[in-house]
């Protein structure tokens, strides 16, 4: 199962590591790939995970989610 999240402020491969780090930090999160360039997240999950627990993750580290599908 995977989700995509738009998420804004990312600059850099500094800001997608500490996104991806926070992502896979989360029970039931195998993987997440985050590009600064597009501006999303593609987190691939082994059980399914609220939305609200991905945005929070991203937000505690100063970027903005602006979309989870």
């Amino acid at each position: 199962m995977e989700k995509t999240m738009k998420i804004e402020g990312m600059m850099c491969p500094h800001c997608e590591a500490t996104v991806k780090k926070a992502l896979e930090r989360i029970d039931g999160v195998v993987s997440a790939a985050v590009s600064h360039t597009t501006g999303t997240a593609t987190v691939t999950l082994d059980k399914p995970v609220d939305d609200a627990v991905l945005i929070q993750a991203v937000t505690e580290k100063d970027y903005k989610v602006v979309q989870v599908d």
